[in-house]
């Protein structure tokens, strides 16, 4: 009895083996990994390029200001409202929580009203440039699949430019340049993500589309991850394996949607204007309230 339970179970161990052998561990550098799907002949496994489930990364970064000091309250200040240079009665106050624009307010739970925000000193040395880095660092490799979102509370910057790193921060690519004259701003003829397409999805461009100034319904600027996907997968989305295949044999294209880190290069607040007002410097700042990030 023993010896025909060792033969059964030897002999479904070789078919199982047989089956396997014909479907590789890995598929490229991702795990395989199958599904039951429906067909004409019944229902029968399907093997795809695993893929982990993408989430919220901005759960996990870890934050630096360049200047250091850049963030407004200490010394306490006041500003103008979004636009307006004769509503100056706003402070901010890093000894006191209910007037601190701290750098976290742009990761912290939105929906609040008033919404949070981190903000910068205003630009009180004006004509002397107001730059601000901001640095968001994973200690590990991203491979993004949404839109990078940064949404401001103040009006959105003149010039501004998205930066990647692949290798933890030791050298930086740019991603995007946005300005509202990309001209003059960094010698680029403006464009936006539709004007290319899956051989030019590559290509660094500088676009005017986020960079008008004091709208109140006009706070979001986006890199656009998915509509590159689309240049693959189609406008909706739907032929993912397309994509994961280009993915997984053009390295280039792969290390284009994937980070170590992300740098916002901050180089000129929103004026709205064609000129600045030195009257009234302190409506001119930085203000973001938050910044969205999603990759696995």
């Amino acid at each position: 009895m023993y010896l025909s339970r060792f033969l059964s179970l030897h002999a479904l161990w070789v078919t199982v083996s047989s089956v396997m052998q014909h479907y590789p561990s890995v598929w490229g550098h991702y795990d395989v990994c199958k599904t039951q799907i429906y067909t004409e002949e019944g229902k029968v496994w399907d093997y795809m390029a695993c893929q982990p489930e993408a989430r919220d990364m901005i759960k996990y970064v870890k934050v630096t200001l360049d200047p250091p000091d850049i963030t407004c309250g200490d010394p306490p200040e006041t500003f103008c409202a979004m636009g307006n240079p004769y509503m100056c009665n706003n402070e901010c106050d890093a000894s006191t929580q209910e007037l601190a624009h701290p750098p976290e307010l742009m990761f912290d739970l939105e929906g609040r009203h008033p919404s949070t925000f981190w903000q910068s000193t205003t630009w009180k040395d004006y004509p002397k440039p107001l730059h601000v880095n901001i640095t968001l660092s994973w200690n590990k490799t991203i491979e993004l699949t949404d839109n990078i979102v940064i949404t401001f509370e103040s009006g959105r910057p003149d010039q501004m430019i998205l930066e990647k790193s692949l290798d933890y921060g030791r050298t930086w690519q740019p991603y995007q340049y946005y300005a509202t004259d990309c001209l003059d701003a960094f010698h680029m003829d403006p464009k936006s993500v539709r004007d290319l397409s899956q051989h030019t999805v590559l290509e660094i461009i500088c676009t005017e589309e986020y960079s008008t100034g004091y709208m109140t319904n006009s706070k979001i600027i986006h890199f656009e991850i998915k509509d590159r996907f689309a240049f693959f997968a189609g406008p909706r989305l739907h032929n993912m394996a397309s994509l994961y295949g280009q993915l997984d044999t053009t390295k280039k294209l792969r290390d284009f949607f994937t980070i170590t880190d992300l740098r916002i290069r901050l180089l000129r607040p929103g004026t709205g204007e064609i000129y600045v007002d030195e009257q009234h410097l302190a409506r001119y700042f930085y203000a973001i309230s938050d910044i969205r990030v999603y990759g696995r």
